[in-house]
């Protein structure tokens, strides 16, 4: 048994944030998810307003030195989980990638640990990073889910199991082919046990109203520059619109400019607009109040 994270939230908080979490799915506005991938972007993105915290996979990867895809050690991604839930007192929803495990026994094991570290979420993606095709078959990622639901009942926490179908990112062919599958798929993970999903590459609003209209749970669609707006995304129906490694990349991006004008032209231009040293230190220094649910972010 996964023993509780030293600074995770007491199991009871678990559950009220898990159930906030689903409660976030199904109101008037979409949950909206400006994704973190460490303790200070996460708090940022609390004191911004969000109503819940999503890590993002590729940024907490590159973060701790790994590329995206399945190649961070399981070990160091809940470390990661452990210190974003430790430091806010909101819901998380952590992304797991593929489950970090080769097997539906080892997403279990997981999963485990992740809710241990303080996440009342996931994302569990149906790509097979080196496997010998780009998606797994579609009954082994019911399986992986199912074990994800399994772990998540065994601890008591009414997990939010956002299963990801890549269908758009990792296929080619028509769209209607492309939303056939996904939907085919979709319809399968939520019989396994998923309450959400999850599909990227689809910003269309069209597209995405036809996958909200098939699916009989809350979609989640990946936004970021050259998308529909928020306003247009949920006319389509969109229930979750999150950002992925979008703001990740805008500050590496300022990180990599900077240090470019840096070095090239001696001139500190890129760095206007940086925010304050004691701003950001105090918001490191503020203290989480044990066992909050984050109720008043709704």
């Amino acid at each position: 048994m996964n023993e509780p994270h030293p600074h995770a939230p007491h199991p009871t908080d678990l559950a009220t944030r898990a159930r906030l979490l689903h409660t976030l799915h199904r109101g008037a506005r979409p949950l909206l998810l400006a994704n973190a991938w460490d303790a200070l972007s996460a708090r940022l993105a609390a004191r911004a307003g969000a109503a819940a915290i999503a890590t993002t996979s590729s940024g907490v990867a590159w973060s701790l030195g790994a590329p995206d895809g399945d190649r961070l050690a399981r070990a160091d991604a809940v470390a990661l989980v452990a210190r974003v839930a430790s430091a806010v007192e909101l819901p998380v929803t952590a992304d797991i990638e593929s489950g970090f495990a080769p097997d539906a026994a080892g997403v279990g094991e997981t999963v485990a640990e992740v809710l241990a570290a303080g996440a009342v979420g996931v994302n569990l993606e149906d790509s097979s990073h080196g496997g010998p095709q780009p998606l797994r078959p579609a009954g082994e990622q019911a399986e992986r889910l199912a074990a994800a639901r399994a772990a998540a009942e065994a601890a008591a926490v009414p997990l939010f199991l956002n299963a990801r179908v890549d269908v758009f990112l990792r296929h080619r062919g028509a769209a209607t082919a492309l939303v056939d599958e996904a939907l085919a798929r979709g319809r399968a993970y939520l019989a396994a046990g998923a309450d959400g999903v999850f599909v990227p590459g689809v910003t269309d609003p069209e597209l995405v109203r036809t996958l909200a209209d098939g699916l009989d749970a809350p979609l989640n669609v990946l936004a970021g520059p050259g998308a529909p707006d928020v306003a247009a995304l949920t006319a389509a129906g969109a229930a979750r619109i999150s950002l992925g490694s979008a703001i990740a990349q805008a500050a590496y991006g300022l990180a990599a400019r900077a240090t470019e004008e840096f070095l090239a032209a001696g001139t500190y231009g890129a760095l206007t607009g940086a925010l304050d040293y004691g701003g950001l230190n105090s918001l490191m220094s503020e203290a989480v109040a044990p066992g909050g649910s984050g109720d008043a972010a709704v």
